[in-house]
Parts: structure tokens; C-alpha cells; sequence
């Protein structure tokens, strides 16, 4: 009978026979196939490069592709290495590590290699172009004597391979701000989008000139140090980005700068030094520090490097909003922003309006503009208010480009410039100072009708405002603004005569504020007094309503007049 198992199974090889374990062949098959191995591992890694290299040649054109010149890094570092790769956490695109701490008594010794401990690195780009200067040529024609104290050598009309440059270079030093659709367009009849340049590290848009300037330094200038003589933001830029790129950075501010700015200046890594009662004290003692110890002088001028690295906003604003008609800049004195923006938005599209905004009481470009030439006649006595945009005008090279390149530059008042300050604090939550404000002024003044049902871009360039300052600015702005009212009126001093005048307030709609009765220093009548309101209200229809019902019960009562 069939095993209901299946087929019986094959017996099992004898093990025990003689001979040797493997064949001969299975040695050489063996041997071949480690070789083969060893052989591909061998290509694979000489052939590794070879296979990454398109892949990076193809990224650098793709990031590059909106330029008609390609950029080449001519030093293996970049900004992202030096930045981004080491020391600690990274802040605002920048290395967290903080640097060494800064002795006073060895004012004299920052050239020594022992601070820096060899750890500043510089680099060049070069614009490939035709029969053009490079721009690193700027930065080389500077003389590197210890005596030297500006960048005024190297002024000289940007062109748009330079601000690309700049773009390149300080990408991963700088925040790319947003440029945001506005709640406001409505209110004023266009599109507004507006660029919150204010969000950078330092509050201000002054940090794009300042980091593609410090890092344009001749490395032996960056081991010996910058040093600079103001509270602007151009000195707070300078403060923080050189000590993030390890460049010791001085800062001499007069006795009467702002403690919050003192404050702030060293929290940045600055060594600050408070010297004379006047900003002019000041800049003397740097300068003389400077050539002592051969230390850089700083100060906001209107140099090739300087424009162009502020000239990479009107980059980013350009890729951010499509199809923009107009785009509007604080100006001033210092008016680096809107000529190094300007070279960049007329290049890409000549049809763009580019326009000016300064204030009525120093138009400093204007008249700069009508005479040819830098004036420095013109007297600013609300420094604090103002800030940058206060100052003379710094340079002919700014001046030419804004002449050049500026459709249109209007003044504002200073009611305007409160107003929209009060504008953007409650439609955009945005915090900013004058400087900021002043674009949005020249709508809320209604000096730009032609921009009506445009498409338009306002630069809100800086944050800086003191708390104090804050304080005073939104009182004003809502008086302006016929938010708060003051009345004063005569009562008998009889029981229910003031509660009959509220009951007229919370009919009309109107928050009282503030209250004050006067029995004893009053003109009129014996047994009267004097009442005097501030009450909030919504706009200036609401007040005008208010104003006709109190005169209507009370004809006597007075308006304080703003």
C-alpha cells in the first residue's frame, strides 16, 4: 500500500566522504565577487562630486534666475556659514552665541588677534558684467591707514548689479519682511499693502545698509573695530549686527541720550560710552578715539555700499506685490532709503511712481532737490519726534539718484504724521515712531488723489518710539482726531443740575472721561460752579452731535478748541 504520507523522501547525503569541503571553482567565485565589490565602492566615491555638482550649479541658477549677470562667490565662506551653521542658537537669522565682554580699561587693545581669537571672516562677490566696475572695487579703492574715518571715498551712483549683490549677500543676516494688505484701503479708496520694515531685529530698515557695509570690510579692519557717535538706528543697526559678526563696536552717546537707548545699545553688544552734552561733543571724541586707535568711523552717508544694501527692500517689495503702481517712502534729510530703493524699483519697472513724504516744517530734500546741492540751513527742534528723517541732508550721491529716479515728494504736517501713527496702532496693531508714519500721512493729509483706486505700497520703516513719547503722541492723535473733547459750562450749585448733564452725555453716547467742578475761583454768579468735561467720542460727526444737543440745553457752554 501507498504511505498516505506522500512520495518517500530522498535519503540524505553522506557527509563523511573524503575530499576537500568546497570545489576550486567556488574559491575563485568567491574572490571575483569581493572585487567587484571593493570596485564599486571605489567609483561610487570618486563619482559622488561629480553627481552633486549639477544639482548645486542648477540651485544657484535658480535662485539667481531674475538676474541678467551671474554672481560667484570668489571665497568658499558665505553669510549663511558665517551665520548660520555655528556658536549656538540662531536669532533673527544670526548666531545667538554672545560675544566677549567688553573691559574699559583696555579701550586701546581691541586690534589685538587675542579678542577676535582669529574669528572674523570675510569674503568678496564679484558681478560678472561687461565693461563695468565690480562692486567690491568700491570697498578696495578705500584707503586702510588707521587715519582713515569714513566711507566718503567710495560714493558713487549705484546700479542695480550692486543691489542685487547686496540681496545676495545679507540674505540670511536680515528678516524678509512681510508686505501685507491693509485694512485701511478702504478708508482711503486703493489698495494698500503695507511693507512692516519695523519688524527687523533693531526695529528699523537701516539694518540692510549697515550689515552689507559691515561686512564689505577689509578684514583687517574688522579685527581692529567700528565706532560710531549717535542714538539712531543707524548706530543700533551698527551695534548689533557688528557684534553678531565679532567686529568690536564702540558707541559714544551724549549725556543726554535716552536710558532706554543706552540700555538697549549695550543689550545689543556695544560697548556705549557717554560723552558731552551735544551729539556734535560726541562726534568729535569718536573721531578722536578713532584715529588713536585706528577703530573705523561710522556715519550714515550716502556710499555706494550703504545705498545698495538699503536698496534690497525695494527688491523684496517688487517679488511681494504684483503689478504695483506706486510705492511710497519716507524722506528727509536722510534719504538713503528712498534713493537706493528707488535705483532698484525703476529698473525692474519704470512705470512704478516712487514718492517722497517729509514734513512741512524742515522740507530739507525739497529744497535740496530746487537748489542742486545738499542745503544745511534747515533746523529741526523736534529731534526726539522725528528722528532720522530730521537730520541734513547727507550727500550728493542720494540727492542725484532722488532726482534722477523720484517722481513726486510731498511734505505733511505734523498733525497728519500723529494721526496716521494713531492709524496704524488701530488697524494694523503696528507700533511704530514718526518716521514710520510718514508715508501713511501723506494719505491721511489727501496729498496723493491720483493714487485713487491704485494699487500702492507704503514703506513702514521704523519702530522705535519711546514709551513716554508713545504716551504723549496717542493723547495728541485722538484730539486731532475728534476722539476726545473738552467742554466747560456753569451749573447752579443746586442738587441734580449735574446729574441732568450726564443723563445728556449718556443720551448722546458720549464716555465721560473726566470730570472736574471749580466752586471757588469762579467769575459768575454767587452759588454757580463750573463744570468741566473730557469725554470720549467716535469721530468727528459724533462729536459735532455732541457739541449741538450741549449748546441747545446749555448756550452758554464752551468748546475747548484743539
Amino acid at each position: 500500500m501507498v504511505s498516505p504520507r506522500g512520495p518517500p523522501r530522498a535519503r540524505p547525503m553522506d557527509m563523511t566522504t573524503s575530499g576537500p569541503l568546497l570545489p576550486p571553482y567556488g574559491v575563485v567565485v568567491g574572490v571575483l565577487l569581493r572585487f567587484v565589490v571593493y570596485l564599486v565602492t571605489v567609483l561610487y566615491r570618486c563619482n559622488i562630486t561629480q553627481f552633486c555638482q549639477p544639482c548645486i550649479c542648477y540651485a544657484e541658477k535658480l535662485f539667481l534666475r531674475k538676474d541678467d549677470n551671474k554672481i560667484k562667490n570668489q571665497v568658499a565662506p558665505a553669510l549663511c556659514d558665517l551665520h548660520c551653521c555655528k556658536g549656538g542658537p540662531i536669532r533673527n537669522g544670526l548666531i545667538g552665541q554672545k560675544p566677549p565682554s567688553i573691559n574699559p580699561e583696555r579701550l586701546k587693545d581691541f586690534g589685538e588677534e587675542d579678542y577676535l581669537n582669529g574669528d572674523v571672516k570675510t569674503w568678496e562677490m564679484k558681478i560678472v558684467s561687461r565693461n563695468e566696475e565690480l562692486l567690491t572695487d568700491a570697498v578696495s579703492r578705500i584707503p586702510q591707514s588707521s587715519s582713515r574715518t569714513s566711507l566718503s571715498s567710495c560714493n558713487k551712483l549705484i546700479r542695480f548689479e550692486d543691489i542685487s549683490a547686496a540681496a545676495f549677500k545679507i540674505q540670511c543676516g536680515v528678516q524678509k519682511t512681510p508686505c501685507m494688505y491693509s485694512r485701511l484701503s478702504k478708508q482711503y479708496g486703493m489698495d494698500i499693502y503695507l511693507k512692516k520694515e519695523f519688524l527687523q531685529y533693531t526695529g528699523s530698515v537701516k539694518e540692510r545698509g549697515v550689515l552689507y557695509l559691515l561686512t564689505s570690510l577689509p578684514q583687517d579692519q574688522q579685527r581692529k573695530g567700528v565706532i560710531v557717535a549717535s542714538d539712531s538706528n543707524f548706530s543700533m543697526a551698527v551695534a548689533y549686527h557688528a557684534s553678531e559678526l565679532r567686529i568690536p563696536v564702540f558707541v559714544i552717546m551724549s549725556t543726554s541720550t535716552s536710558p532706554a537707548r543706552v540700555k538697549m545699545c549695550r543689550e545689543y553688544g556695544a560697548m556705549v560710552i557717554s560723552y558731552g552734552t551735544t551729539a556734535k561733543d560726541s562726534q568729535t571724541h569718536a573721531r578722536r578715539l578713532a584715529q588713536e586707535n585706528g577703530y573705523l568711523y561710522l556715519e550714515e552717508e550716502d556710499s555706494a555700499v550703504y545705498l545698495s544694501g538699503l536698496g534690497t527692500m525695494g527688491l523684496e517689495l517688487y517679488e511681494q506685490v504684483p503689478k504695483l503702481d506706486a510705492v511710497i517712502f519716507p524722506a528727509g534729510g536722510h534719504c538713503g532709503l528712498l534713493a537706493g530703493s528707488a535705483a532698484a524699483l525703476k529698473h525692474l519697472n519704470p512705470h512704478i511712481s516712487v514718492i517722497g513724504v517729509e514734513s512741512e516744517n524742515f522740507p530739507v530734500l525739497q529744497q535740496s532737490l530746487k537748489a542742486g546741492h545738499p542745503t544745511e540751513d534747515q533746523a529741526c527742534s523736534n529731534h526726539h519726534f522725528y528722528g532720522d528723517v530730521s537730520g541734513l541732508c547727507f550727500g550728493s550721491n542720494s540727492l542725484q539718484l532722488t532726482g534722477k529716479l523720484v517722481d513726486k515728494v510731498v511734505a505733511v504736517r505734523e498733525e497728519d504724521v500723529l494721526v496716521s501713527m494713531l492709524r496704524l496702532l488701530e488697524y494694523e496693531r503696528a507700533t511704530v515712531d514718526a518716521e514710520g508714519a510718514i508715508g501713511l500721512a501723506a494719505l491721511v493729509a489727501g496729498k496723493l488723489p491720483e493714487l485713487k483706486g491704485k494699487r500702492v505700497a507704503i514703506v513702514i520703516c521704523s519702530g522705535n518710539v519711546e514709551l513716554h513719547l508713545l504716551q504723549q503722541c496717542i493723547a495728541r492723535a485722538l484730539t486731532l482726531d475728534n476722539r476726545v473733547c473738552r467742554f466747560s459750562l456753569v451749573l447752579p450749585d443746586c442738587p441734580g443740575d449735574t446729574s441732568k448733564l450726564l443723563e445728556i452725555l449718556a443720551r448722546e453716547e458720549a464716555r465721560v472721561l473726566d470730570i472736574k467742578q471749580e466752586r471757588t475761583f469762579v467769575t459768575s454768579e454767587l452759588f454757580t460752579v463750573k463744570v468741566t468735561c473730557t469725554v470720549e467720542t467716535r469721530d468727528k460727526i459724533h462729536a459735532a452731535q455732541l457739541r449741538s444737543a450741549l449748546l441747545e440745553r446749555y448756550p452758554t457752554a464752551a468748546w475747548t478748541e484743539r
